[in-house]
C-alpha cells in the first residue's frame, strides 16, 4: 500500500509500554515507500478532531497504532468514508484487531498487513445519529464495574478493575431492562446485555461466539436475573463462549436494537457511551478494513 498513511498513535497504550514498538512500525511502513503522518493528540477529542481532519484529506489509510479504545476513535473519523481502517494492535485487550484475523502480538507483522493493502468490508454499528462502534456495547452489571473503575485513583492499571469487580458485585441487583428489536419487545429482570457486532470484548471474553461483522445484523445476548453464586460460577464461561448454553442466557439479533435499562451508563468497545435510553443499529459496509484474506 505505499501511499499516503495517517498514523493515530496513542502513548498512553499498555500504561505507556508500547511507545517502544512505534518507532520500528513506522520504519517498516517508511521502508516500503509510504508516506506517514503521526497523529497524536492533546486528548480525546483533539485526537478524534485531528483524525478526522486527516480522513477529510483522503489519506490511502488511517491506521489505529493502540488498542481498542483507540480503534474506536478511529472508527469515529472513517465510518462511511472511503478511508480504509488499518490496525496495529498495541494495547490490552485488542478484541478488534482479533475480529479481524489480525496478529495482536506482531506489531511489525500488523504493519505488514496494513502495507499488503488488502481491504475487507465489514458492518459498524450506529448509536444514535453519529456515533459508531465496532465489536461490543455493553450495558449492566459489566458497564457498572467500567463506571466504577474509572472513579478509582487507586490502584493503577488493570488491579483498579479488579477491584471495582468486587466492590459492584457487593451492592449489584439484577436490572429492569427493555429491549426494541426490530419491533419485537423484550422486558426483563437481567445481569447484563451485550449488543455485538463482533464477537468479544473486555480481552477476550466471547459474549456473543457467533457474532460476524459482516452480516448486516447485531447479536444481543441477555443474562438474565441469577443469584450471584451462579453468576460468579457462569461468568468464567464466556472466555470460551460456552456460557450461551446457561438457561439464563439468551440470544437474539435485530438489525436495530432500541436498549433501555435506568440509572445505568452503556460501554462500547469499552469506551463510555453515555446513559440509555439508546438506539443502535448495524450499518452494513460502513466500514473498509485492512485485514488478511
Amino acid at each position: 500500500m505505499p501511499g499516503e498513511i495517517a498514523v493515530l498513535v496513542n502513548p498512553a497504550a499498555r500504561g505507556g509500554r508500547s511507545r517502544a514498538l512505534l518507532a520500528p512500525v513506522l520504519e517498516r511502513l517508511r521502508s516500503r515507500g509510504a508516506e506517514v503522518s503521526v497523529i497524536v493528540g492533546e486528548s480525546a477529542e483533539d485526537s478524534l478532531e485531528r483524525a478526522c481532519t486527516a480522513v477529510a484529506e483522503g489519506p490511502d489509510a488511517l491506521v489505529a497504532f493502540g488498542g481498542d479504545g483507540l480503534v474506536h476513535l478511529a472508527v469515529q473519523a472513517v465510518a462511511g468514508s472511503d478511508v480504509p481502517l488499518g490496525i496495529v494492535p498495541a494495547g490490552t485487550g485488542n478484541d478488534i484487531a482479533d475480529a479481524l484475523g489480525l496478529p495482536k502480538k506482531d506489531p511489525l507483522a500488523a504493519a505488514d498487513v496494513v502495507l499488503a493493502g488488502r481491504t475487507r468490508t465489514i458492518d459498524a454499528a450506529r448509536i444514535g445519529e453519529d456515533a459508531w462502534f465496532a465489536s461490543v456495547l455493553c450495558c449492566g452489571f459489566d458497564s457498572r464495574v467500567n463506571e466504577r473503575a474509572n472513579r478509582l485513583a487507586w490502584p493503577p492499571g488493570m488491579a483498579k478493575y479488579l477491584v471495582a469487580l468486587v466492590e459492584e458485585l457487593r451492592h449489584f441487583t439484577p436490572l429492569p431492562v427493555r429491549l426494541d428489536l426490530d419491533g419485537e419487545v423484550v422486558e426483563e429482570e437481567a445481569m447484563l446485555v451485550a449488543v455485538a457486532n463482533t464477537r468479544s470484548y473486555g480481552a477476550g471474553m466471547r459474549v456473543c461466539p457467533d457474532a460476524r461483522p459482516d452480516d448486516g445484523l447485531l447479536d444481543v445476548m441477555v443474562l438474565g436475573a441469577v443469584p450471584k453464586g451462579r453468576f460468579l460460577r457462569a461468568f468464567p464461561h464466556v472466555y470460551k463462549g460456552t456460557h450461551v448454553t446457561h438457561p439464563a442466557v439468551t440470544i437474539r439479533r435485530a438489525r436495530r436494537v432500541a436498549l433501555e435499562v435506568p440509572g445505568v451508563v452503556a460501554y462500547a468497545d469499552g469506551e463510555r457511551i453515555g446513559p440509555t435510553p439508546l438506539v443502535c443499529e448495524a450499518v452494513p459496509g460502513a466500514l473498509r478494513v485492512l485485514a488478511p484474506r
